[in-house]
């Protein structure tokens, strides 16, 4: 029998191998998640669609994330995570082939809702690293894990580099390619994972609920559902708003929103690694109030006022330069992304024995958050006519979150130190 010690170097090793492998996948699933942020507003100028029909066709694929999360989580539980990693791998290379031959707006919808097998390949391999790391690394881990959603800034380099060299239809062969290299890659240096006891246990929808309204899962999980979507809502919004804001090329527009993208996906490393060390309510309560900081200065439009001075009248002109509006996104995109961090260990920590079905109500959270979203943007923007309302809806959206979280926190904290009754 193995020694403690012995058991904790084999868990530590494979997790050197297992980590990369899972982090690569994730990427790969997240660049595809967000094809449409950039190809879509080609579509959008060739099909003439409206303002409704473009955030339709980004939530598309947060919509079937949403759906296939929690049976994809189940499924890790019961036949193994690798087994439905490499499943949501084969199902996107699969549209990546589709994508190359549809031509309407329905075939392309139809493909976008098949990108969100990328939810399922989250469900799946949070499990998989999981069950290979030890709880007081548990943060580090999971935010490593959180931080392919770097992955999504490949879309907004490549499209405009495929495009400008040869078309945009030329992302899709090249995803299909890297898709296969990495379906390879995980047949070839992971081996079936082990049965776990209980692994062939039929949940019930009844066994799922009270799994779900254990502890402070539920509302932690509505948390990290409004922080994770509207991060992702808002990652797939930018590059069409910046460019029109700005004045600038869909291509410039692109490089701009990777400034969001990418330090937000990497402040998942830094959020869970500081909440191992300071526990995750006061990382994720300072992370919040420094997200809406950043947006109540984004979300002022750019504004004229005229004021009526003795002799004539005064032009005031109000508007955030490019520069200043970029530094407010990437001050946004790291204290999203060290909020989501946080808040993921959070649940994940009090959940460890079923991580991938948890995984999966964070998934839902999120991703149905980010399938409404976009919409909204698209229908108020409509509306209004006024761009910055995006920020303006996350400003209230993530100020109530605070609040609620910081009153549960304190709820939690007196009823954790006080006996009941005083």
């Amino acid at each position: 029998m193995q020694t403690r010690l012995e058991q904790d170097d084999d868990r530590l090793a494979s997790l050197v191998v297992i980590l990369p492998l899972a982090v690569t996948g994730f990427v790969v699933a997240a660049g595809c998640w967000t094809l449409f942020a950039v190809a879509g507003v080609h579509l959008r100028a060739d099909l003439a669609l409206s303002s409704l029909q473009f955030g339709i066709l980004l939530a598309a694929p947060m919509a079937v994330s949403a759906v296939l999360a929690i049976p994809a989580g189940l499924a890790a539980q019961r036949y193994g995570a690798r087994a439905v990693m490499l499943t949501c791998l084969v199902g996107l290379a699969v549209c990546m082939g589709l994508l190359l031959l549809v031509e309407s707006f329905y075939g392309y919808l139809l493909v976008a809702g098949g990108l969100g097998l990328a939810g399922g390949f989250y469900s799946a391999g949070l499990q998989f690293v999981v069950s290979h790391c030890k709880p007081r690394r548990l943060g580090l881990v999971l935010g490593v894990f959180g931080a392919g959603v770097t992955g999504a800034g490949f879309s907004y380099y490549l499209v405009p580099l495929f495009h400008d060299a040869f078309s945009w239809q030329g992302v899709p062969l090249a995803y299909l390619i890297v898709l296969l290299l990495v379906i390879a890659l995980l047949v070839m240096l992971t081996g079936p994972e082990s049965r776990e006891p209980g692994a062939d246990r039929a949940w019930s929808v009844g066994q799922v609920i009270r799994i779900l309204q254990r502890g402070r899962s539920l509302p932690l999980i509505a948390y990290f559902g409004v922080v994770a979507g509207s991060f992702f809502a808002l990652a797939l919004w930018l590059p069409d708003f910046l460019s029109a804001q700005f004045g600038l090329s869909l291509d410039a527009g692109a490089r701009q929103a990777l400034w969001f993208i990418i330090p937000g996906a990497l402040a998942q490393v830094l959020g869970g690694s500081l909440a191992d060390r300071f526990g995750s309510a006061r990382v994720a309560t300072r992370s919040l109030v420094l997200c809406l900081l950043a947006l109540a200065v984004l979300s002022y439009p750019p504004m004229t006022l005229f004021v009526r001075g003795v002799d004539e009248i005064i032009t005031v002109e109000f508007a955030l330069p490019l520069m200043i509006e970029g530094s407010l996104i990437v001050v946004l995109g790291v204290a999203m992304g060290s909020a989501m961090g946080s808040l993921q260990r959070m649940v994940i920590l009090a959940n460890r024995a079923e991580a991938a079905l948890f995984a999966g109500f964070l998934l839902v959270s999120a991703c149905s958050v980010a399938f409404v979203l976009p919409v909204l943007f698209g229908a108020v923007n409509q509306w209004l006519g006024v761009r910055t309302a995006m920020f303006m809806i996350l400003f209230l959206l993530l100020s109530s979150s605070l609040l609620m979280f910081a009153r549960d926190t304190r709820r939690e904290e007196r009823r954790t130190l006080l006996h009941p009754g005083i």
